[in-house]
C-alpha cells in the first residue's frame, strides 16, 4: 500500500545461493528459539524509545513487512497471531508453513488498502510486541496499557532521509538486540552483502536507462510515484537504472499521466498489495494516452509486489534481482 506521508523471477543461481529474504539457515529457524541478549534493552524506533525487560515471547504481527527479518533471526515462532495480507510469493515453504500455524484475525483492508483492525481484538492476544502501526491503533495507545510497538522505519510518520541498503542491515541489527539474536543477524547481514554484491556486479556501469515506479490505484483513481525518501529509488540506481523522480524530495506522492509523459521512463515497475498483476498493469497502460509512453510502448513494465521494494527489508534485494532480470544487461 503505498501510504503517503502526513508510505521474470530473479536468476535461478541467485535465489539458490539465500536471495531471498526468508532463507536463513535452517538451525536459525527452528521451532524454538533462545535469546542470548543482555537486558534491559532499548532501541529507538520512529523517534521513541522502546525498552524491553526481556526478549517478547508472544508477537502480534500488524503487517507483512517484519516477518522476513522474524525469520532471517529465527524467531517465527513467537508469533502468536497476524492481520493483513501475507502474500505466498513473498516467502519460502518454511516460512509460509510457518504463517498458515499462526492465528489470522483479520485481513480486511479498506479501499485503500489500510488494515481494519480493533484495539481490543488485538489487546486480547496478550502481545508483549506489536509489529506495525496501524491507523487506529499508535504508539501511543499501545504505550497506554503497556505493550511496545516496532515499527518499520520507511512507515514511521517522518520516514527516512536517504534509505539505502544499510537501513536493512540497520533494522536487522535493531531486532537482533530486541530478542537476543545477535549472531542470527550478523550472519544475515553478511548473506545479505554478499548477494548484493553480486547483483551489482552483474549490473557493471549504468547504460542510460529511466525508469519510474508507480503505485497504481486499480479500477481508476490516484497513481502514486516514489522519489528519493523511498526504497524506490536506491533499488534502481543499484539496478542501472535512474530514477526520473530523482529530483523529488519525498517518498511517495501522487502523479499525472501528463506528469509521466513529460518525463517518460523507459521502464516502469509497478507495485502492488494483493490482486491480479494483470490489472494492476492495466491501470497504467489503458489510461488514455500511456501509450505514448516509451516504457508502454516497448512492453518494458513490471508488476511486483510491494514489499519487494518498499519498505527497507531483506526482500528488497530479491526486489532488486528481479527487477535486474527483467531490465538488465543481458534481459
Amino acid at each position: 500500500m503505498p501510504q503517503p506521508t502526513s508510505y521474470a523471477v530473479a536468476a535461478a543461481v541467485l535465489l539458490a545461493a539465500g536471495l531471498s529474504a526468508c532463507g536463513a539457515a535452517e538451525s536459525d529457524s527452528a521451532p524454538t528459539s533462545t535469546s542470548t541478549g543482555s537486558y534491559p534493552v532499548t532501541v529507538e524506533n520512529c523517534g521513541a524509545e522502546v525498552r524491553f525487560e526481556q526478549a517478547p515471547e508472544r508477537l502480534v504481527l500488524l503487517k507483512s513487512s517484519a516477518v522476513p527479518f522474524l525469520h532471517e533471526i529465527g524467531v517465527m515462532d513467537r508469533v502468536t497471531a497476524r492481520a493483513g495480507q501475507y502474500p505466498a510469493e513473498y516467502y519460502d515453504e518454511e516460512t509460509l508453513a510457518a504463517l498458515e500455524d499462526i492465528p489470522l484475525l483479520t485481513d480486511e483492508l479498506d479501499s485503500s488498502g489500510h488494515l481494519q483492525i480493533s484495539k481490543e481484538v488485538v489487546l486480547a492476544q496478550e502481545p508483549d510486541l506489536v509489529l506495525g502501526q496501524v491507523d487506529n491503533l499508535s504508539r501511543e495507545s499501545l504505550d497506554a496499557v503497556g505493550v511496545p510497538l516496532i515499527e518499520e522505519p520507511a512507515l514511521c510518520e517522518a520516514g527516512v532521509d536517504e534509505p539505502g541498503f544499510d537501513d536493512v542491515y540497520a533494522q536487522l541489527e535493531l531486532y537482533g538486540q530486541v530478542f537476543g539474536r545477535e549472531r542470527q543477524a550478523r550472519e544475515a547481514i553478511a548473506d545479505l552483502e554478499d548477494d548484493l554484491r553480486e547483483i551489482e556486479a552483474e549490473v557493471g556501469e549504468p547504460e542510460g536507462r529511466t525508469a519510474a515506479v508507480l503505485y497504481p490505484t486499480v479500477g481508476g483513481g490516484t497513481t502514486y510515484a516514489y522519489g528519493t525518501r523511498s526504497m524506490a529509488h536506491p533499488q534502481l540506481e543499484a539496478a542501472g537504472l535512474e530514477n526520473v523522480f530523482g529530483d523529488v524530495d519525498e517518498r511517495v506522492f501522487e502523479v499525472s499521466l501528463e506528469e509521466l509523459l513529460g518525463r517518460d521512463p523507459d521502464v516502469l515497475v509497478l507495485l502492488h498489495s494483493e490482486g491480479d498483476p494483470a490489472a494492476v498493469e492495466a491501470a497504467v497502460t489503458e489510461l488514455p494516452g500511456a501509450e505514448d509512453l516509451t516504457a508502454v510502448r516497448n512492453g518494458d513494465v513490471l508488476v511486483q509486489l510491494f514489499n519487494f521494494t518498499e519498505p527497507p527489508s531483506p526482500l528488497v534485494v530479491e526486489g532488486l534481482a528481479r527487477i535486474v532480470e527483467r531490465f538488465g544487461p543481458t534481459s
